[in-house]
């Protein structure tokens, strides 16, 4: 872990990343575009990108080439990783702060990380990849951060009783008026978090209140990532749709035609 550490820190050090960050300035979805076509892509990420809106979402998060940005719990399979790593290789810096040893339910999905990464040096040589689990780790060196980013993932920190020492890690990794941004499942206000934790729904107001009692500021929401065809009361809670189908084939298309999950997206600041 030291010497994972040492090695961010001698990269921050030659790209010149240092001091608090300048806060997001506008950044064009066009920018983005481009990452979109890239022949590494794999297809079933490309076929997500309808739900996903990866272009306006990044481009929410005020992310620029030149920023060293950590995605927690990217997984196997990459779907943001695949696209920032190779845009930020060059001026920029890539953490992957995935699975640490004491979920050994989650190592073959780290291996498989790993794995890639080998694959392809010429895309993702750059890449750093650090343990996460709560607080365990550092993530990245403290303040070396511009941008934390994670998505879909709140709802499971909630539930393993995570988030507060999760949300301790993202600050300490941040820069000052660094961002942290957050995409998950939007859960109903008119049901009590505990209700619906177990569906993998969370409700915005919760997550906002929780994430500020960190110690962030919110800073902007989106609708990007909304669908307003979710009706959120599936038998097997949010994995009933897709990509997840977890009741197979029953009542398949009209899962399929729903979509993804609705999902808030929030940009934060450390203050």
């Amino acid at each position: 872990m030291k010497n994972k550490i040492r090695t961010v820190c001698a990269l921050l050090s030659t790209l010149a990343f240092c001091g608090n960050v300048v806060l997001a300035q506008a950044v064009s979805p066009a920018t983005f575009e481009p990452l979109l076509s890239g022949a590494q892509r794999s297809p079933g990420n490309v076929a997500r990108d309808a739900y996903r809106h990866p272009a306006q979402t990044l481009a929410f998060f005020g992310i620029r080439a030149d920023s060293t940005v950590v995605e927690v719990l990217p997984g196997s399979g990459g779907y943001y990783l695949e696209k920032l790593a190779p845009w930020l290789k060059d001026k920029g810096l890539y953490i992957a702060a995935n699975r640490d040893e004491s979920q050994p339910q989650y190592l073959a999905d780290h291996q498989k990380l790993l794995q890639r990464l080998k694959d392809e040096p010429a895309l993702y040589g750059k890449v750093v990849v650090t343990p996460f689990r709560a607080d365990r780790h550092a993530i990245a060196p403290p303040g070396s951060a511009d941008v934390v980013i994670s998505f879909r993932n709140l709802h499971n920190w909630m539930e393993q009783k995570e988030l507060e020492p999760s949300l301790k890690a993202f600050y300490r990794a941040l820069k000052p008026g660094g961002v942290l941004g957050i995409v998950d499942h939007r859960g109903r206000t008119d049901q009590t978090q505990a209700e619906q934790t177990a569906s993998g729904y969370v409700r915005q107001d919760v997550a906002i209140a929780l994430i500020e009692q960190a110690g962030f500021k919110l800073d902007a929401t989106s609708e990007v990532n909304a669908n307003p065809k979710d009706s959120k009361d599936y038998a097997q809670g949010v994995w009933t749709l897709p990509p997840s189908y977890r009741m197979k084939d029953v009542d398949r298309d009209k899962y399929r035609a729903i979509g993804e999950s609705d999902r808030f997206t929030l940009r934060f600041v450390k203050q």
